[in-house]
């Protein structure tokens, strides 16, 4: 029986993470989930967190958990720095943005870094992905870029530098559309010096 829950969550799209509620649609009880600890199909990863035992562990293990446990977060800053392939920062923390008035996640199991932003912010250059399964969303490189100017009394002014120059000679963006997220998020004062000097 627990292999088949087991395989429902495969079959129903539940990520490598997941939390209890994730289950209701599905109609897995509590007790069904605690049965599929105890066999070994699932573990508890944390506080409301649980995840298939199969589940290969990748480098998207600790964004992945974060997600599935805060699904409103925002991926950000250095974390999206990371996952972009820009630059040279390593990830200590997983850096999340939340809306302004939000409750702060606590997620003891992960060190957290939250920002938090509100309006446009939450949507501008905020795309769609999956890591293991889990459903994030995530600034793209040219908002990123951006955030890390706006930013840059949290993560230096150094890293800001360096996203812009990586970003560019990668291509993971164009100048155009840096300027444009810069625009919308009204930093392209910031923005627009570097991006001039870039280009000449």
């Amino acid at each position: 029986m627990c292999q088949r829950t087991a395989d429902r969550l495969k079959g129903a799209g539940i990520g490598s993470f997941f939390r209890p509620r994730d289950l209701q649609p599905l109609a897995i009880s509590f007790a069904a989930l605690q049965r599929l600890v105890a066999a070994g199909g699932v573990e508890k990863v944390g506080r409301a967190l649980y995840r298939l035992t199969a589940a290969e562990i990748t480098e998207q293990y600790s964004r992945a958990a974060v997600c599935a446990r805060v699904p409103g977060a925002i991926l950000c800053l250095l974390t999206a720095l990371s996952y972009h392939d820009i630059g040279t920062q390593i990830q200590r923390h997983v850096w999340i943005a939340i809306p302004h008035k939000a409750r702060a996640p606590r997620v003891p199991e992960f060190q957290l870094r939250i920002v938090r932003f509100s309006g446009k912010y939450l949507e501008v250059g905020v795309e769609s992905v999956l890591l293991d399964g889990v459903r994030a969303r995530i600034t793209n490189p040219a908002r990123t870029v951006v955030d890390c100017f706006r930013l840059r009394r949290l993560v230096g002014h150094d890293v800001a530098l360096e996203a812009i120059k990586w970003a560019i000679r990668d291509r993971k963006t164009t100048p155009a559309e840096i300027y444009s997220v810069a625009k919308a998020c009204r930093a392209q004062s910031l923005v627009g010096p570097y991006l001039n000097l870039l280009q000449v």
